[in-house]
């Protein structure tokens, strides 16, 4: 059996997933853009993180692991203290080590992660590195984790030890070395077998922590969950979804009238399967009251740092770097404002004094979701104290869109318990929806987040054409929700 530790960590999740990357690889789904970003991003911090332990050498990948081992063993031998991917196996199971502290007594195993926060995943992630190493003979004298500081704020300079924070998780390691055989004698019980795929059924472990590049398969060509099932049923939880399923249900129609639901879900179940609309015309016309004109349609496009760039980031904040802007008059008339910072440089400042020049301190603001929005805003004012008292009335005119549909005062069958503009948009006018499959390169905000972050590595041709995607893509979101506001005052 040969396992590498990412292979352990999946096969700790789901041994049918370890099985099917080992023997059936065809039916994975690809990684998504963000997937690859997410990469991409580990590779960043891994390489940064070593600079907290500094003089220390490198072995060069090869797909030849046996002169990855040997580099290893002589850096060992030379004294080097401080090993980045230092590489063994035990039995034919290999691991990476990101860093490895070479002292006399022993060495100490760290493990880096771009994330905020540990996972329990990451734990047995270093616990086969512990393991493979305690084999090997090593004193292993800790085990840690190094993972991003999301609360550190930079200033003009990184500093490393402020942006990395690095715990010791030997306890928590040493507490699964012991279980560490029985779950090797388990893979091997499914992988001796290259023939007959193990039968484990979807559940939890599908998502949680990560969602398996094996769902599709599993879940649609297998087990023939429909594209709109229990399991995404009125943020019902995943327990109760367990429950249906564990009965042979599958379609939202056929869920009993006496399941235990809240009333919101009860109310939608009988909406979906009568096939009937509710709209409460009175409350919707009260909302629509509080909206004065001019409207101000407003949408933010973010992405995210893991490693900030610029003075006033922290690691995995939202920074705006686009917004569209539908300014709707009373007779119905509409002007579009738009911004897309330069890439390479810090968007923020730019973006806030466009902002506040497009956008009067004194009018209705309309945002979908108007939290998200409200969120970077204040940040905004935060970081820029000129524009602070104009960024916050911005704040104080905002009203939701989303709010009678939060509320249930308009509620279809097609929106299928929710209130997302994910739903809400087709159901209401679905021309609309169908002009996002329509465009070029950018269709969500995922790829719009992907897109700019990777802007400044691209060829001034591609840069032109990327940015005209973008654009027509945020442009849309607005006018979107002009579509929604007319739908409404219709009623």
């Amino acid at each position: 059996m040969k396992l590498s530790k990412s292979l352990y960590t999946r096969g700790i999740q789901c041994s049918k997933a370890l099985w099917l990357k080992k023997y059936k690889k065809d039916v994975l789904s690809p990684p998504s853009e963000a997937a690859l970003a997410v990469f991409d991003t580990g590779n960043e911090v891994g390489e940064l993180a070593c600079k907290l332990f500094p003089k220390g050498k490198e072995v060069v990948y090869s797909k030849d692991f046996s002169s990855m081992i040997d580099s290893t063993k002589e850096y060992i031998e030379q004294g080097v203290q401080n090993i980045y991917e230092a590489t063994f196996m035990y039995e034919g199971i290999l691991v990476l080590v990101d860093i490895l502290v070479v002292k006399e007594e022993g060495v100490h195993i760290y493990e880096v992660k771009s994330s905020s926060h540990i996972k329990d995943m990451y734990i047995h992630d270093t616990s086969i590195q512990t393991y493979v190493l305690k084999k090997l003979g090593f004193n292993v004298l800790s085990s840690n984790l190094v993972h991003i500081n999301s609360s550190y704020i930079r200033e003009e300079y990184l500093d490393l030890y402020k942006l990395f924070t690095v715990v010791n998780i030997s306890k928590e390691v040493d507490d699964l070395q012991k279980d560490i055989p029985d779950v090797l004698k388990n893979f091997k019980l499914y992988l001796d077998d290259k023939i007959n795929e193990p039968n484990i059924d979807i559940g939890k472990h599908c998502k949680n922590p990560y969602v398996c590049d094996a769902k599709e398969y599993c879940w649609t060509n297998q087990r023939k969950i429909p594209e709109y099932s229990i399991f995404n049923l009125f943020n019902l939880g995943s327990k109760k979804q367990i429950e249906l399923y564990s009965k042979g249900i599958i379609k939202i129609e056929d869920i009993p009238e006496d399941f235990d639901m809240t009333s919101n879900q009860t109310q939608a179940l009988q909406n979906y399967k009568t096939k009937e609309s509710y709209i409460n015309k009175e409350k919707i016309q009260e909302f629509l009251n509080t909206l004065t004109y001019p409207i101000y349609h407003l949408d933010f496009e973010t992405f995210q740092q893991a490693i900030p760039q610029w003075q006033g980031i922290s690691a995995f904040m939202q920074i705006p770097f686009q917004y569209s802007l539908h300014i709707e008059q009373e007779d119905g008339s509409i002007e579009h404002k738009e911004f897309l910072a330069v890439d390479g440089i810090d968007p923020r400042k730019e973006l806030s004094k466009k902002l506040c020049k497009d956008i009067p301190s004194d009018v209705t603001v309309l945002a979908y979701n108007m939290s998200f929005e409200q969120s970077v805003i204040k940040k905004l004012a935060a970081n820029f104290p000129k524009k602070s008292s104009h960024l916050l009335a911005i704040n104080e005119n905002m009203k939701d869109l989303m709010f009678p549909f939060l509320k249930k005062y308009y509620v279809t069958p097609e929106m299928k318990g929710s209130y997302s503009i994910k739903y809400v948009l087709p159901a209401l006018d679905k021309k609309m929806q169908e002009s996002y499959k329509k465009l070029e390169g950018v269709q969500n905000g995922s790829q719009a987040m992907n897109a700019y972050a990777n802007l400044s590595k691209q060829a001034e041709v591609d840069k032109k054409r990327i940015r005209k995607s973008l654009l027509r893509y945020c442009e849309l979101d607005t006018l979107a929700m002009v579509k929604i506001l007319n739908k409404l005052k219709k009623i």
